[in-house]
């Protein structure tokens, strides 16, 4: 039988969405809802649908998902949005070449499936990042939360930022440390119903996000 894999979702007021994101899971991949502060019941309807729950009172993005790293306990370890936006099914895809080994990280591009599916504001401030960190030496065209990695690894890159910069400093430190980083191709879609972003849902969101991918690019900077 192979060895399960854990999903990291972080969680943050998606009642709406966890039904569906947590059914579609295919089978031998363990989900890890780690609850932000959810006022919707978001921990109990997860619960109630098979997830293991943890809870992360530290607001952010990466808190969560640092959080949900340390509670996990496969060997590799997924990390996905719990809004609906991701489809589930597409992970094992994203994990086949770590598995084989022909890489060390394996992240979405995210692929939008209608019209308006990825706010103009969310998609420039993706575009100019990930134009940063390709000078960087980073090979990606997008800053996507879906991602693959080996638990152990991710946790030994010593990430600290706990807020919307995490994924970017992840990214900077793996390829500093000559991680194979591969990208692919996923399918991006309309986040659940009764659900909000709370990134590319407003301007304000990105903004925040981008406040927060400038410090940790400052920070890189500053310890060169």
């Amino acid at each position: 039988m192979p060895s399960p894999i854990d999903v990291v979702l972080p969680c943050l007021d998606e009642a709406a969405a966890l039904p569906g994101v947590l059914a579609a899971l295919p089978p031998g991949y363990r989900a890890i809802v780690v609850d932000n502060g959810s006022r919707d019941g978001s921990p109990e309807i997860a619960a109630r649908h098979g997830a293991r729950v943890v809870h992360e009172a530290r607001r952010g993005y990466g808190a969560a998902v640092h959080t949900g790293l340390e509670a996990a306990q496969a060997e590799l370890v997924c990390v996905l949005d719990a809004d609906g936006s991701f489809d589930p099914t597409e992970l094992p895809a994203l994990v086949a070449p770590l598995a084989s080994g022909a890489a060390d990280l394996v992240v979405g591009r995210r692929r939008p499936v209608a019209a308006g599916v990825w706010p103009w504001h969310a998609r420039a401030g993706t575009a100019l990042v990930a134009a940063l960190l390709r000078h960087r030496g980073v090979p990606l065209r997008d800053l996507s939360p879906i991602r693959v990695a080996r638990r152990e690894a991710l946790l030994g890159l010593g990430v600290t930022d706990r807020a919307f910069g995490y994924p970017l400093e992840l990214l900077i430190r793996a390829a500093a440390a000559g991680w194979r980083i591969r990208e692919l191709d996923v399918r991006y879609s309309h986040r659940a119903a009764g659900t909000r972003s709370k990134v590319s849902g407003s301007v304000r969101g990105t903004l925040r996000a981008t406040r927060d991918f400038a410090g940790v690019l400052r920070a890189v900077e500053r310890s060169r």
